[in-house]
C-alpha cells in the first residue's frame, strides 16, 4: 500500500469533478440552514453520519472486491432523488475517466464497459482505491472526507466564509470521520459475506428534497 496514492486520491485536485459539486450545500446557504461556520458544522456532520456512511460503505465494499454491479443497485436504492442520482453517475463517469489514466485496472475497464453513463461514485472510488492498491479503510476515508469537505470549499465560495474557519470545521470533525471510516469497514466486511442487503440506508431528506429544487434553478453555481 502506498499513503501517496491515498493523497492524490483524496486531492481536491484530482481531475474527478468534484470542485463542480457542493454536495447540497448550494441548496443549504439558499435555504438560510448554512450561514456561518457554526451552521455549516452542523450541516456537515449531519452529511456525514447520513449519506456519508452510506457512501463510504459502498466504497469500503466495492474496495473488498464486492460485484460493483450489486453495489450500483444498492446505491440506487439508497438514492431517492432523482437528481442526486445523476449527480453521483455524472460523478462516477468522471472518476472512472481520472482513474483508468492514473492507475490503469481491468476492473475500472470493466465498470466502464458496464456503466457508459457511469456508475454510482462511491463504487468507483472504491475501485480506484483498489487499483491504487489501497484498503478499504482508505477508501472509507477517503469518500467521508470528499463529504464533508466538498459543502466547506463551497461555502467559501458561496458565502465568502473565511477558509481558515472552514478548515476549522473538517478539524473539528475529524475524530466522528475516524469512528464513521472503522463503521464502514466493519459493515463492507459483513457485505463480502452476507450481501449488499446489509448495508444501511440512512436517509437525508433535506438534501433530497433540496437536491430536485436545486436541479429546477435557472442559475446556479455548482451542479449540485
Amino acid at each position: 500500500m502506498s499513503h501517496a496514492a491515498l493523497l492524490v486520491l483524496a486531492d481536491g485536485r484530482f481531475p474527478a469533478g468534484g470542485h463542480a459539486h457542493s454536495g447540497g450545500a448550494e441548496a443549504a446557504v439558499r435555504a438560510g440552514r448554512i450561514t456561518d461556520a457554526t451552521s455549516l458544522e452542523a450541516f456537515c456532520r449531519g452529511r456525514l453520519h447520513t449519506s456519508g456512511v452510506v457512501a463510504a460503505c459502498v466504497a469500503a465494499a466495492a474496495a473488498l472486491g464486492v460485484d460493483p454491479g450489486e453495489l450500483d443497485r444498492a446505491a440506487d436504492a439508497r438514492t431517492p432523488s432523482p437528481a442526486l442520482r445523476v449527480a453521483a453517475r455524472r460523478l462516477g463517469r468522471q472518476l472512472t475517466r481520472a482513474a483508468r489514466a492514473t492507475w490503469p485496472s481491468p476492473e475500472l475497464d470493466a465498470v466502464a464497459a458496464l456503466f457508459p453513463k457511469g456508475a454510482h461514485q462511491p463504487v468507483v472510488l472504491g475501485l480506484a482505491a483498489r487499483a491504487a492498491g489501497l484498503t478499504a479503510l482508505d477508501a472509507a476515508y477517503c469518500s467521508l472526507y470528499e463529504g464533508v469537505s466538498g459543502p466547506a470549499t463551497a461555502v467559501v465560495r458561496l458565502l465568502g466564509l473565511d477558509p481558515f474557519d472552514a478548515t476549522g470545521v473538517l478539524a473539528r470533525l475529524a475524530d466522528e470521520v475516524d469512528r464513521a471510516a472503522r463503521e464502514a469497514v466493519e459493515t463492507a466486511e459483513r457485505v463480502v459475506t452476507d450481501g449488499a442487503g446489509v448495508l444501511p440506508a440512512r436517509s437525508a431528506p433535506l438534501l433530497e428534497i433540496g437536491a430536485e429544487a436545486h436541479a429546477a434553478w435557472p442559475v446556479r453555481l455548482f451542479a449540485s
